[in-house]
């Protein structure tokens, strides 16, 4: 039969090992991330940009025309 000893277990180092596997995986995750290119980078904000530009006309102009209708018919 097998005797138990008391191992004295330091939770610092065994947090630290775990701290210090759990970054050394992230490095190695981060490198196998496909990263795009300058090129696709420059085309997706020039597309997010315009969206930007746009959403703001149609919420500026929706916002007033509807100002200008209120006024006029709270006016009446």
């Amino acid at each position: 039969m097998a005797i138990k000893e008391n191992v004295n277990i330091n939770t610092k180092t065994s947090e630290n090992r775990g701290l210090s596997k759990f970054f050394r995986e992230l490095k190695a995750e981060v490198k196998r991330i496909t990263w795009p290119s300058k090129d696709d980078t420059k085309k997706a904000l020039i597309a997010v940009g315009v969206v930007v530009l746009i959403y703001i006309i149609l919420v500026g102009g929706l916002d007033y025309i509807f100002t200008n209708l209120f006024k006029l018919i709270f006016k009446l």
